[in-house]
């Protein structure tokens, strides 16, 4: 199959294809419909097969067959929008319930659909849930910030964090969460970050829905990002990869029932 192959007896050459492409690959030939002129450019968005009003486009790399139909039904008002995005909570009790393998894979999976940096995507992930392995990153990264504390300057959380663990195993940094799920892209890729910071808040919006809430590991990051050697030992990231972001999962204990409030918009339209 070439890259983009076009059903002459299904195209209208409205010509949307090619003004959807974001890097012009495409281009409409008189009478014959869209070409690939740019073809070692494209990026394999899938937006031209994905746009087609007749299903004339196939893409050799974003096929016909794997996309999903978006019917007016799967559509949602502006409102409910709002409270979808807007009930996004950060889970910081959970019960201590493992969540089935099917249940983390579908909620990993979403992630990868997140919109990446020229649809780079290049983000792995590991799933940690034995749970000597999560008290012994919470042991490590509270190490680390000791050390930390003995030579200033340091975050102004990480007193609190080493004194509920100290004085009563009171775990603050995964929250005795029963699973963490690391984010991993290939060392020196410079989208990493980025692309990890959409794709786990895709994971994040989803949760919800599988009934499983969701935090950002923040502590934890700060001493991955750190190049923290002891941590980092604890987790078989493949060669050539690094960790790019970490969550914590599992059932929430609570259940939030209002929605709060935020600072005010701020906003300059030129």
């Amino acid at each position: 199959m070439a890259l983009i192959e076009v059903r002459p007896d299904l195209c209208v050459q409205c010509g949307i294809c090619c003004e959807v492409c974001p890097i012009k690959v495409l281009k409409m030939e008189e009478n014959k419909g869209p070409i690939a002129v740019n073809p070692e450019f494209c990026n394999s968005c899938g937006h031209c097969v994905a746009v087609c009003p007749t299903k004339a486009l196939n893409h050799e790399r974003a096929p016909l067959t794997k996309q999903t139909e978006i019917h007016s039904s799967t559509k949602i008002s502006a409102e409910q929008a709002a409270l979808f995005l807007r009930s996004r909570r950060s889970s910081r009790r959970y019960k201590q319930e493992a969540v089935p393998h099917e249940q983390l894979a579908k909620l990993v999976d979403m992630a990868r659909f997140a919109p990446t940096a020229s649809n780079s995507q290049n983000i792995s992930y590991m799933v940690i849930e034995q749970r000597q392995i999560l008290r012994e990153v919470v042991e490590l990264t509270v190490q680390w910030m000791e050390a930390k504390v003995a030579t200033p300057p340091f975050h102004k959380s990480m007193p609190l964090h080493i004194q509920a663990w100290r004085q009563g195993k009171e775990d603050t940094v995964l929250r005795n969460a029963p699973h963490l799920i690391l984010a991993m892209a290939p060392k020196g890729f410079a989208r990493g970050r980025e692309n990890t910071i959409s794709a786990l808040s895709y994971l994040e919006l989803f949760a919800p829905a599988l009934g499983l809430g969701s935090c950002w590991a923040g502590i934890l990051e700060m001493c991955i990002f750190d190049g923290y050697a002891p941590l980092l030992a604890l987790f078989p990231v493949p060669e050539g990869n690094v960790i790019t972001g970490a969550v914590m999962a599992g059932y929430p204990q609570y259940t939030f029932r209002r929605l709060p409030d935020r600072d005010p918009l701020s906003v300059i339209y030129v």
